[in-house]
C-alpha cells in the first residue's frame, strides 16, 4: 500500500516579545503576540493576564507592585500608536491616561510619582499625581542617539537618581530629582512585599553638589542600571568586554569588571538588593556574577590573574589587572520540533534573557527559618520561554584562591534550583 507523504506541522511555540521586572523585582511582565501577563517573581505565580486578539505591544512596564501598567504599542499590528504611552489600570481593565509624542517611544522607566520616557534623542520626565490620571511634564533633556531607550531610575524611598545617556556617545547624564516617596498606605492598595535585606548603609539624602556627567566609555552604551538606592551605577559599551561600576555621587570608578576577552552585546546588569554583587548577561548565553567587595579590603572574591599583583611595579595591560566573575551559568539550548515530531537542539543557545535578584528566608537542614539570615537567588527569563531560579555557589576557600590563574576554568557554577517552560495557553505553569 502506497501512502502519500505528509509533513507534520511543527507545534507552535510561544515567543516572548519582551519581559520586564518591576523596580523591586517582586513582579514581572511578559508580552507575547497573544497578549501580556503579570507574574509574582518568586515563588512563580500568575497574578493577571490579558488576551489581546486585535493588537500587539512592545512594552509593558509595571509600577512597583501596584495595578498600574505603562503600555506602548509595537510589532506588526500595534494595539496603540508606538508614539504613545498608555497608563492602564490592570485591576479595572481601563486606560486612565495617555501621553503622546512626535516619534516612537524607545524605552520607559518609572518610580513612585514619576515616569521617564526615552525617545531617540530626548528623555522626557513626568510627574504622576496620587489619582494616577493627573500627569504633568517635569522636564526634557537631550541625549545622544539612544536607540535602545536606556534609562535607570532609582526607586527606593528618598532616592533621587535618574541616569540616561549624555549628549556624547559613552557619556552618562546623572539627574537628581525630588526624593522618591515611600509606599502608599491607603486601604485597597495591593499588599507589597518588603525586602528581607537590611537597607545599604550607603543610602544617601539628596546630594548638594553631585556629578552630572560621567565619561563612562569611549563607545556607545549598551546597558545602564542602578540599585534602588541610586548610590551606584553600572555601565557597559558596545565592545562588551568590561562593565564599570561607578559611585553615582562622585563619578569615580568603584569596580572594573571583565565579562570576557571577546566582543559581545551585554543585554543588562542587575545589582543585588544589598549592593554586594552584580549580575551581568549577554548574547553569549552566559550569566556572570561578580562580587562588588564594597565592605572593605579582602571582601571581593572575583577571579584575578596571577600576574595582577605585579601591576603595581610593571606596566601590564589592563587585561591582567581585571576582575573576572566568580560564578557563571550558561543558559541551555532550547529544544525545537522537526517535521517528524521529534526534538532537536538548535545551533544557538537560549541567549536573550533578563535577570533579577530575589530573596528567600534562609532555613537550616530541618527546614526551620534562620533568624536574620537571607538567601539571595537569581531569576532569569528567556525570550524562548524559560524561567530559571538559580542559587549562588559556596564561597571559595582560602586554599582555592591561590590556585586560580586566568585562563583556567575555575569559575564556579550557579546551581539550577527550578525550571519552568512557558506553555502556549497557561504560561509558566
Amino acid at each position: 500500500m502506497h501512502l502519500a507523504r505528509h509533513t507534520i506541522t511543527p507545534t507552535l511555540q510561544t515567543v516572548i516579545v519582551n519581559a520586564r521586572f518591576d523596580q523591586d523585582s517582586h513582579v514581572f511582565t511578559t508580552i507575547t503576540p497573544q497578549g501580556y501577563a503579570v507574574y509574582l517573581a518568586n515563588p512563580l505565580r500568575l497574578i493577571t493576564h490579558r488576551d489581546i486578539p486585535n493588537g500587539t505591544l512592545a512594552h509593558v512596564v509595571p509600577l512597583h507592585s501596584t495595578n498600574l501598567l505603562f503600555l506602548v504599542g509595537g510589532g506588526l499590528n500595534p494595539l496603540y500608536p508606538p508614539n504613545k504611552v498608555i497608563l492602564h489600570n490592570a485591576a479595572q481593565g481601563v486606560d486612565v491616561a495617555e501621553l503622546e509624542f512626535r516619534e516612537i517611544v524607545r524605552g520607559l522607566a518609572c518610580r513612585r510619582g514619576m515616569l521617564a520616557v526615552a525617545l531617540r534623542r530626548r528623555v522626557c520626565v513626568f510627574e504622576i499625581g496620587g489619582e494616577i490620571a493627573l500627569v504633568s511634564r517635569l522636564g526634557e533633556w537631550e541625549t545622544c542617539d539612544n536607540e535602545r531607550g536606556l534609562l535607570a531610575f532609582a526607586s527606593a524611598q528618598r532616592a533621587t537618581l535618574l541616569a540616561f545617556p549624555g549628549k556624547q556617545d559613552g557619556h552618562v547624564h546623572l539627574l537628581h530629582l525630588s526624593p522618591c516617596p515611600g509606599p502608599a498606605k491607603e486601604s485597597g492598595k495591593p499588599v507589597r512585599r518588603h525586602s528581607l535585606s537590611k537597607p545599604p548603609k550607603r543610602t544617601l539624602p539628596t546630594p548638594r553638589n553631585p556629578v552630572t556627567i560621567i565619561a563612562a566609555h569611549t563607545g556607545r552604551l549598551t546597558s545602564l542600571s542602578c540599585p534602588p538606592s541610586g548610590t551606584l551605577l553600572a555601565t557597559s559599551s558596545e565592545k562588551g568586554t568590561l562593565v564599570r561600576v561607578w559611585d553615582a555621587l562622585t563619578g569615580t570608578v568603584v569596580r572594573e569588571l571583565r565579562r570576557g576577552a571577546d566582543k559581545a552585546e551585554i543585554y543588562g546588569t542587575a545589582f543585588r538588593k544589598d549592593e554586594r554583587e552584580l549580575a551581568v548577561w549577554s548574547d553569549k548565553g552566559t550569566i556572570h556574577v561578580f562580587s562588588l567587595g564594597l565592605d572593605g579590603p579582602g571582601t571581593s572574591i572575583n577571579q584575578r590573574s596571577a600576574l595582577a599583583p605585579l601591576s603595581a611595579v610593571l606596566p601590564l595591560p589592563k587585561y591582567f589587572q581585571s576582575e573576572w566573575s566568580y560564578a557563571t551559568f550558561r543558559l541551555p539550548q532550547p529544544a525545537t520540533h522537526t517535521d517528524l515530531g521529534t526534538f532537536v537542539l538548535p545551533d544557538e543557545p537560549e541567549i536573550r534573557c533578563v535577570c533579577a535578584w530575589v530573596e528567600e528566608q534562609a532555613v537550616d537542614e530541618r527546614g526551620r527559618p534562620r533568624e536574620g539570615e537571607v538567601e539571595h537567588k537569581l531569576v532569569a527569563l528567556t525570550w524562548a520561554g524559560g524561567w530559571y531560579r538559580l542559587s549562588l555557589p559556596d564561597r571559595p576557600k582560602e586554599s582555592e584562591k591561590g590556585k586560580e590563574r586566568e585562563g583556567e576554568s575555575v569559575s564556579r557554577q550557579l546551581s539550577l534550583e527550578e525550571f519552568r517552560r512557558y506553555g502556549r495557553w497557561d504560561g509558566w505553569g
